[in-house]
């Protein structure tokens, strides 16, 4: 009899130590809620979504067993983010991912303890999201997305090699600013670099810069109907440039313009070409950090990881539509080519 419940105690305790093991390497099994916050409309984000989605689905995160995504667009409507993010921390949910510079702004001003994690935010240490890169030492950390200034010499070499006869380039700059936002996006400094980058190609860059989706059409495009001549060549950056990708690519062909986008997006939509970091590798990436800050860690201590894929896609089709015939040197450099 004795040795029957010393046997039992040690069935039992090696049953709990089994199941504690057990529980230490899975996911804890516990519907946690997750907001995704994004300017955009929710048409425009679906792929980006989708591919978070299919990224958590692939770190063991089902939406029927583990997680709920409660989704909230602006619709390209900067003043609702406020209100938007509002709601999503008074539901409350246990993390935030936040799509651009905008919504990111608008989460931060919400809450300071409910982790957010951003995606296709540029210059996060400058734009006061974190401290540093390597310790961002708040509840903010995630994928920086636009590379930096340098970017603007090496697509205007990418668009002059695809346009080699182009001297005057209009630089449409689409940075929304939250109304939770200081300043203006894009500073003086900023405006000397690109021109110098633009010097050493020979060309000469006219500024132009949008803080809302309505002004390409109340006076960026107007402008430049009115002076056509000024510019023969377009270059668009910035997330309301990438929301505008199809208006801009119409403008551009329409009126015989080469257009240089800062991603793929733009490409597809019509652009000439584009060159930049890739949206969904970084919302791909963001599954990464909503994993392990549900297992327990927090964004204090994950580093804020930079941009590491960067494509080069050509639309051949609008190329033959401009009369431009593509250097083979430069398609060969091409990570995919829109025929």
């Amino acid at each position: 009899m004795r040795r029957s419940a010393i046997g039992l105690m040690l069935a039992l305790t090696l049953g709990l130590l089994v199941a504690l093991l057990t529980a230490e390497a899975q996911p804890v099994k516990k519907g946690y809620r997750i907001g995704i916050l994004h300017a955009a409309t929710a048409a425009e984000a679906a792929g980006f979504t989708e591919v978070f989605r299919q990224a958590l689905q692939d770190l063991g995160w089902g939406e029927e067993q583990h997680i709920a995504l409660e989704e909230r667009y602006a619709d390209g409507t900067l003043d609702r983010l406020p209100d938007l993010a509002a709601a999503l921390v008074r539901l409350p949910v246990d993390l935030l991912v936040t799509g651009g510079l905008a919504s990111t702004r608008a989460a931060k001003h919400e809450t300071t303890t409910i982790p957010i994690v951003f995606v296709a935010v540029a210059d996060p240490v400058g734009n006061g999201l974190v401290a540093s890169l390597a310790r961002p030492g708040g509840n903010l950390t995630g994928a920086a997305f636009e590379p930096g200034l340098e970017f603007t010499l090496k697509r205007l070499e990418l668009l002059k090699a695809a346009a080699p006869t182009i001297s005057r380039v209009a630089m449409l700059v689409g940075q929304a600013r939250s109304p939770s936002a200081t300043g203006f996006p894009t500073s003086e400094a900023d405006v000397q670099v690109r021109e110098h980058a633009a010097q050493a190609l020979g060309l000469t860059l006219r500024h132009f810069s949008v803080q809302r989706a309505e002004e390409w059409t109340e006076w960026v495009f107007p402008a430049l109907m009115a002076d056509i001549h000024a510019s023969d060549a377009l270059y668009a950056v910035g997330p309301l440039a990438i929301q505008a990708r199809r208006q801009l690519a119409d403008f551009a062909l329409q009126h015989g313009l080469p257009l240089m986008g800062s991603t793929r997006e733009h490409a597809e939509a019509g652009s000439l070409l584009s060159y930049g970091p890739s949206i969904p590798a970084a919302f791909r990436r963001a599954a990464f950090y909503v994993d392990r800050l549900l297992k327990g860690a927090t964004p204090a201590d994950l580093p804020v990881e930079q941009a590491m894929k960067f494509e080069l896609v050509i639309n051949l089709k609008t190329a033959e539509a401009l009369g431009l015939r593509i250097p083979p040197t430069l398609l060969f450099q091409a990570d995919e080519v829109i025929r």
